[in-house]
């Protein structure tokens, strides 16, 4: 039997046969842009058919909702071929039976990943209304999941204009601030941005998580999934764009776990993923690599939008990480990247503790709030241009958990390894940061120790009291620009043959380190940044300060780098 030309495309285009036949018995044109990655199709799940009426249901429930902003407000929602395709077909065509014998959906939690302007928007609404009201569930609980509730409402708001802009369902639904309720089924749509608004009576039956990499914890994301155990057939549906390539973040977890099952090393008969990205190594201003990211593009986004996207980008580095990350799906690390991770790994080295007693060196102490983390690092020039690190990191024992969550589970052992010193109690530990800062006076030549006098606490005024040699830094760019390009310099310089920032593989700093951004004034001037990091940098903070002062001691102060351009990764 010969084949179709739209069965031959069949498998370039990740399309099922039963998916193929339905977008060519509805009429609907092929996609002309499959996913960069898509776990396996629900259909390869034993006992899995395919039912195109529950596909035809829901893209009636779609096109009786009207946009309600733009040159489409007013019309009909239609989703496009690779909504359909890749989407929708997949998700509430696939069914097999349950215990009970009833016929029900084989996808319970669904991942896009995918760059902005893509519809989004419009896909996650028509999702959570047809779960709402048309997926025959009774008292049906369905959430807007997101960071924060100005977060969440993006999600919500554009779905409650849906609703009561659309003749057809606003008959049905009352809407208010924060819910949407379908009264025949006594249904409900709603807000939460808390896990304390999920612990009471919560039954959810579906809910929309949006832009998973601003959850800072997954708490409420798991909440949400473990409060669906009751209903017959659930659906948790996660639709963002690409992170900024932190580590150890529910993103990171999630993100890794959907490229597992679509590699096939892991197997989630439950979870149907896809994500929608450039690769690396293509040209980011070619608008065949627009083309490939976005199965949207030229409606929308539109060629125009991605055009000046891209323009913009070609002027700063920082806005070319914000164009790789938003609109090629590409997992930036920091919005300006500082430190190069290979260069750094290259100067791990060893550190030869014993060998550095009696030597002279430098500090710097980062003294964060009361309940966080408390960064020490000690820098030993070597005379040659070279630097030995060492750092004491403190953490309160209460604090410890979240730090772990964060760290996915590196904490605990960085704990175990001796790089992170818990503290007993709910708050840092200043007398015994103090003792250990003392012990290592005992045990080396300190010249020097920078702090910053804005978060100065008793724990400064204690050790200037034990004759420490304790220096003001302020964090301002004026104080922080030229020791941090001297940082970086440093870095760049050495090599795995020669070392010039000998940091022993500190796995509790390489984590900070890979963390770092920077903020970057109009004069090119920079500063760490909390705002722009992905994480924890304390480390790498009190690095940059104790390298300031063996530089200014080395008697040339910032002369080498004070001219020198930053090199922005």
């Amino acid at each position: 039997m010969t084949e179709t030309p739209s069965q031959a495309r069949a498998p370039d285009l990740q399309l099922a046969p039963e998916v193929l036949w339905y977008l060519e018995s509805r009429g609907i044109p092929l996609p002309e842009c499959p996913p960069k990655l898509a776990t396996p199709s629900p259909g390869e799940v034993d006992g899995a058919r395919f039912d195109a009426s529950r596909v035809d249901k829901v893209l009636k429930v779609f096109s009786l909702l009207r946009h309600t902003q733009g040159k489409w407000a007013g019309r009909p929602l239609k989703p496009d071929p690779w909504q359909v395709a890749y989407i929708l077909c997949p998700v509430f065509g696939w069914v097999r039976r349950n215990d009970d014998g009833d016929w029900v959906r084989v996808v319970r939690r669904l991942y896009v990943d995918i760059p902005r302007k893509n519809g989004k928007t419009t896909t996650a609404g028509g999702i959570a209304t047809y779960l709402t009201a048309a997926d025959d569930e009774a008292g049906a609980q369905v959430y807007a999941v997101a960071a924060g509730r100005d977060q969440a409402r993006f999600c919500f708001d554009p779905v409650k204009a849906m609703a009561e802009k659309s003749p057809a369902l606003s008959r049905f639904v009352k809407t208010r601030q924060s819910r949407i309720v379908h009264e025949p089924s006594g249904s409900y749509f709603a807000v939460v941005s808390r896990v304390a608004e999920l612990l009471h009576g919560a039954n959810i039956h579906g809910a929309v998580v949006d832009e998973l990499h601003v959850h800072a914890t997954p708490d409420l994301v798991e909440t949400v999934e473990t409060g669906t155990g009751s209903r017959t057939q659930p659906l948790v549906l996660i639709i963002t764009t690409a992170d900024d390539g932190r580590q150890h973040t529910i993103y990171a977890r999630r993100r890794d776990y959907v490229e597992q099952v679509a590699r096939r090393a892991l197997t989630d008969d439950s979870l149907y993923g896809v994500v929608w990205a450039a690769d690396e190594q293509d040209d980011p201003f070619d608008e065949a690599t627009w083309r490939k990211a976005n199965p949207g593009y030229g409606v929308s986004p539109s060629r125009e939008y991605l055009r000046q996207a891209a323009n913009e980008a070609k002027q700063s580095p920082a806005d070319l990480a914000k164009f790789l990350r938003l609109h090629l799906g590409l997992r930036t690390k920091q919005e300006t990247r500082f430190i190069d991770m290979a260069a750094w790994d290259a100067n791990a080295s060893l550190v030869d503790t014993a060998a550095l007693v009696g030597k002279t060196c430098y500090g710097g102490l980062d003294l964060a709030a009361t309940s966080d983390l408390t960064a020490l690092c000690w820098v030993f020039p070597d005379g040659t241009g070279g630097h030995d690190a060492l750092w004491r990191l403190w953490v309160p024992e209460a604090a410890l958990p979240a730090l772990s969550r964060r760290t996915h589970g590196q904490a605990d052992v960085w704990a175990r390894q001796g790089l992170l010193t818990v503290t007993p109690g709910d708050v840092a530990d200043y007398d015994y940061i103090r003792a250990a800062i003392n012990a290592d006076r005992e045990r080396y030549v300190v010249e020097a120790i920078a702090y910053d006098p804005w978060n100065a606490t008793q724990l400064v005024t204690d050790l200037v009291g034990d004759d420490a040699p304790m220096v003001k830094m302020r964090q301002g760019f004026a104080s922080m620009s030229a020791p941090c390009k001297e940082f970086q310099r440093v870095v760049l310089d050495g090599s795995a043959d020669r070392p010039r920032f000998r940091h022993g593989g500190n796995g509790a700093i390489r984590w900070q380190v890979d963390n770092l951004g920077v903020e970057m004034d109009a004069a090119g001037n920079v500063k760490p940044s909390k705002k722009t990091s992905g994480d924890k940098i304390d480390g790498v903070v009190a690095a940059i300060m104790a390298l300031d002062q063996a530089t200014r001691a080395a008697g040339d102060a910032h002369s080498m780098y004070d001219s020198a351009d930053l090199l922005v990764l």
